[in-house]
Formats: C-alpha cells, structure tokens, sequence
C-alpha cells in the first residue's frame, strides 16, 4: 500500500514551471489558462525581461500570447515560493544540475513533476531517478512523470491532446491529473513510471531513424516498418527494467512514437533527416536553440543495452550513424539483411 502523504489544496494555486523552452512555456500557459498563479523560471535574465515586456516568449513560441496570470523570472527563490506544484521541463542533460539549484528553496509540501523525455548519460538514470537522488528522501513520494504525444506548438493552441501522469504515489498522480486537465487536454494515469519514462525517452531514437529514412528518400514502408520494431525493442528494453508491457502500446509509447516520427514539429524527425542529407549534429545544432533530446538518448540506451544485454538493432544503428559516422544507407541495409525472425518472439515474450 502507498504511503498517505499530505498534499496540498492548491488553495493559492501557485505552480512553477522550471524551464521557459518551447514546451515549458507552452505548459505555463496552458495552467495559467486554467486559472493557476504560474511562475516560469528562466536562467537568463535578460530573457526573462524580454518575455515579461512582449507578452511572449520570443524565442521559443512565438505567437502566443501569455495570459496576465504569468509571470516570467529568473529569481529561483521567487519562483518557487509558495509553489505547490514545481514543473521541471528543462533538457535531460540539464536536469540534474537544474535540480541541484533548486533543492535549497524547495518547500517539502510541494509535488514535483518531470516534463522531460531523456535518459541521463553517465548514470542511465531517468529522469524521476534523478530528481530522485538530489533531493531528500522525504520527496521522494512526491515524484511525478508526464509523458505523452504533445507538440507545444498545438497544445498551446488549444488542439486537443491527450497525456499521461505517473508517479511513485497514486494520490500525487490523482492530483496532478485534476491539476492539468482542461477541455483540450486530456490526462490519463498509470502506474508504471518506468514504462511511461521509457517510452518517452527512446521514441527519440526510433524518430531519429525515421527522420533519417525520409531524409534518403525511403518510403512509408519503411517509416512504418521503423515505427513498428522500434516499438518492439523499445518494448523488449522495458520489460527487461521491469515495465509493464501495455504501457508501451499507450500513449506514452506508441501514441508518442507516432507523432514524433511523423510530425513536421519533431525536432528528432528533422534531426534525422537533416543527418541523412549530409549536415553534421553540430551544424543541425547551429541552426536552431531547440533541444533534440534523442541525440544524447541514443548513447545512454546503446549503452543502457548493452549493459542489459537487450537486442536494440534500430537504436544500435542510429548510434552508428550519430557517434561513429557510418552511412545511413549501410545501416539499412544491415538491418534488412538481419537473419530471420519470429515477430512475436522478437517482442521479448
């Protein structure tokens, strides 16, 4: 049985969001909408004074317009006080020193939630693991996830979408799915945070694949084919960390593979693709400040892997491409040259 733990009635409705990029901006707004008191940190100032004076943020998302209710800073102890849900949406390589910052103005009543989609490098800890391991152990029951198929750029437009929370608690899932729920974006809970958190994290990968088959020309038999054994060695990864199976088919696994295998707005996709054509990740990189969280998931989860002893040919062939500067087109071939397989066996059951 959960531990019971006091959470708070959001009687002041103050949540802060750590992190003011594309989808970070896009969550404060969609709070703040709701009604919330939102603070949405910064690390620079500078912008943080640029997006209080526009009404927007500038760089990341532009075009929509913030809502009276939100306010933009980078004072950490002014964000965080009185905040009684912290929202981390910061990239997975920034997180642990993100948290490290903020750990001395948390309030322990409040419940944090991770946004981001990534595995850590050094450690192969997902993210709840590393927010985990800064802070006290007495957060620890108040550790969330939110992971699904959702492109800021539409849900700050109110498109309708659909989400999942999970966490070490089902009392914090139950109150962050009311917390988040609007009308246009739906929220569903599971308990498998490994899954939810897995999911996330090496669909990057199998989009980068994806990104790459397109950008040489392939078709949507092989996008689909890459979809579809990507699920499986995403899947066959999970079951050997202990996740459920059916997450994988959900909206954090499957659900989110779709859109960001398909989507013009998947910066993986695009990253893929650009790669094909000939660009260098540092001259992909160059072109825009928007994160590609897949590029440095591929090391962690052929690392990740192998230790594990898991087959992952898709992400193994990414990595290839991405750290070892072999042709795309020679990794297809490699791995439509495989030897003969059993689908269902090559799930993992």
């Amino acid at each position: 049985m959960a531990k019971e733990v006091d959470l708070p009635q959001l009687a002041d409705r103050k949540i802060a969001v750590i992190g003011a990029g594309s989808w970070g901006t896009a969550i404060a707004v969609l709070l703040a909408k709701k009604g919330f008191s939102v603070s949405l940190w910064a690390r620079d100032e500078k912008f943080a004074a640029e997006a209080r004076s526009v009404h927007h943020n500038p760089r990341y998302l532009k075009g929509v317009s913030f809502p009276e209710n939100i306010e933009v800073s980078s004072d950490t102890a002014g964000v965080l006080k009185d905040a009684e849900v912290v929202v981390l949406v910061v990239p997975s390589h920034g997180t642990r020193d993100v948290v490290r910052r903020l750990r001395n103005c948390m309030d322990v009543s409040s419940i944090i939630v991770s946004l981001t989609k990534g595995i850590e490098i050094d450690t192969h800890m997902r993210m709840s693991e590393v927010i985990a391991s800064e802070l006290p152990s007495k957060f620890y029951e108040k550790i969330a996830v939110i992971s699904g198929p959702n492109h800021a750029e539409e849900v700050s437009r109110n498109i309708p979408s659909t989400t999942v929370v999970s966490a070490h608690n089902k009392e914090v899932a139950l109150k962050l799915q009311d917390v988040f729920m609007t009308p246009y974006f739906r929220v569903y809970t599971n308990p498998d945070i490994v899954g939810v958190e897995l999911g996330g994290a090496t669909k990057n990968i199998i989009a980068l694949a994806t990104g790459m088959s397109d950008g040489l020309g392939y078709g949507d038999n092989t996008r689909a084919a890459l979809m579809t054994r990507g699920l499986a060695e995403m899947t066959r990864l999970g079951l050997s960390m202990g996740a459920q199976p059916l997450t994988f088919a959900g909206l954090s696994g499957m659900g989110d593979l779709i859109a960001t295998c398909t989507s013009h707005y998947s910066r993986n996709r695009n990253t893929g693709e650009k790669i094909a054509k000939g660009m260098t990740i540092e001259e992909v990189a160059g072109q825009t400040r928007m994160v590609a969280e897949g590029v440095k998931t591929t090391k962690a989860v052929y690392d990740l892997a192998k230790k594990r002893d898991v087959e992952m040919p898709i992400t193994k062939a990414v990595y290839q491409v991405l750290y070892e500067g072999k042709d795309p087109r020679d990794c297809v071939s490699d791995l439509m040259l495989r030897g003969a397989k059993d689908e269902l066996k090559a799930f993992g059951y």
